[in-house]
């Protein structure tokens, strides 16, 4: 087990006591380290002693001495150091199976660790706990965790999952509660599979664990081109999603009704398939799940909203340079409205770039799995100078979904007389397309 350091923050302890990136993190006093969490635990005291390898393997001791609770300013290369605990299941709707092949390898793990869970965010499916994973979590208090539901009816579920274990969804559950964690639960939603009355019984099951279960998002299933011998799954469409927002809303009135909080909560593709407007940003209880991408149209409304009304500015704003704001299929309705207020307010010839999704195929329309290639075929031969990119295309190691480098993209666009810049908000498209 051991932690690779790929980077020491500046002015931290770490890089006082004249540790290095590329050395490992083999233990701390003494104890081998198995993630970053037994490192926070280890190293909270105001002294840590730090067993390293370098070179060659040799190894070394470090004394380190700091504030209680002061990071170490170490960053690692992964977060866990005895390897990503990985899915076992074989799930239907399983995007990671849909890639095309030749990708980086690390699109094609599928974990399903708790730890990745507690720290990040990710959902996971719990077939793979066992008793000292469940004792590690009570006693460590690894709370909150995400746990992919999809549906608790047992026979459902262990075929969605393909796994038998996966039936025995509420046990365990039942066991992460019992042990004072809050768990945010997700249903990937399979139309004819897991909707109707199977959904229902997932809200009401769930609806009934709570507050241990703090809330359930729904999201549409994805299906791209490259299915191949998976077994066949149907998407949403504008009907499908429609009847699934009347049949939630009236079980989301009812929880608002009883807990003041909505606690079932659909994903932004439902509304924008089916051309319904988007619930307001209340409806959302502060956004519970916007990693999942629940409410995030939403808040992008906002948040342009909320710069519009800072914008202080007596003057007539004058027009910017024209500029092409790149987004996915679905959310050119999100967007429209805004860009067209601009260009109004200023006199600005701003317009949309809707990217047809090439490299995913099927029914793949969101912004954030657009690729690079994709982008700069759209964009090739148009009028504006500037182009917008949503950040969410790009990893933090600026790289597109196809491995093309931001670096890279962005010397092909220069090549066309294009300038490029990312936006990570709605307030920051407001800024750019207003300030220039």
């Amino acid at each position: 087990m051991e932690g690779y350091i790929c980077k020491v923050k500046p002015g931290s302890p770490a890089a006082a006591a004249g540790i290095q990136a590329g050395e490992r993190l083999l233990a701390v006093n003494g104890v081998p380290m198995r993630d970053i969490i037994d490192l926070s635990f280890a190293a909270a005291e105001e002294e840590a002693e730090l067993a390293l390898a370098g070179n060659y393997a040799r190894t070394r001791t470090v004394q380190i001495a700091k504030e209680a609770d002061e990071d170490l300013g170490l960053v690692f290369s992964s977060a866990v150091f005895d390897g990503v605990r990985t899915c076992a299941n074989r799930c239907r709707f399983c995007f990671v199976e849909q890639l095309p092949r030749g990708l980086r390898p690390g699109l094609y793990v599928r974990d399903d660790d708790y730890r990745l869970s507690f720290l990040y965010g990710n959902f996971i499916t719990l077939t793979n706990l066992g008793p000292a994973d469940h004792r590690r979590i009570a006693t460590e208090h690894l709370s909150p965790l995400y746990v992919s539901v999809h549906a608790t009816d047992p026979a459902v579920r262990a075929a969605l999952l393909g796994c038998p274990k996966g039936g025995a969804l509420m046990e365990e559950l039942g066991r992460l509660l019992a042990a004072g964690v809050t768990v945010h639960t997700q249903v990937v939603c399979c139309p004819g599979i897991n909707d109707g009355e199977i959904l229902r019984r997932t809200f009401e099951d769930l609806y009934a664990l709570r507050p241990g279960v703090a809330d359930m998002a729904v999201v549409p299933v994805g299906l791209t081109g490259h299915r191949g011998e998976l077994s066949p799954l149907k998407s949403f469409d504008k009907a499908s999603a429609a009847a699934l927002i009347a049949e939630v809303s009236k079980w989301q009135r009812k929880c608002r009704l009883q807990t003041g909080r909505t606690f079932v909560y659909l994903g932004d593709e439902f509304y924008l398939m089916a051309q319904k407007p988007l619930p307001q940003a209340e409806s959302y209880d502060g956004y519970p799940q916007l990693a999942n991408g629940i409410g995030s149209s939403r808040l992008f409304i906002e948040e342009w909203c909320e710069a519009e009304r800072a914008d202080k500015s007596k003057r007539k704003r004058s027009a910017t340079s024209p500029t092409a704001v790149v987004c996915g299929e679905l959310a050119r309705p999100v967007l429209a409205p805004l860009v067209k207020k601009i260009n109004g307010k200023t006199g600005s010839k701003h317009r949309l770039l809707s990217v047809k999704n090439e490299f995913f195929g099927g029914g793949v329309t969101v912004s954030g799995l657009l690729t690079g290639r994709d982008i700069l075929q759209a964009a090739q031969n148009i009028p504006e100078k500037r182009l917008l990119l949503p950040a969410q295309v790009l990893n933090d190691d600026g790289l597109f979904l196809d491995d093309m480098t931001f670096a890279a993209f962005k010397e092909s666009c220069a090549a066309c007389g294009l300038s490029v810049h990312t936006v990570k908000s709605g307030g920051h498209l407001y800024e750019l397309l207003t300030e220039g």
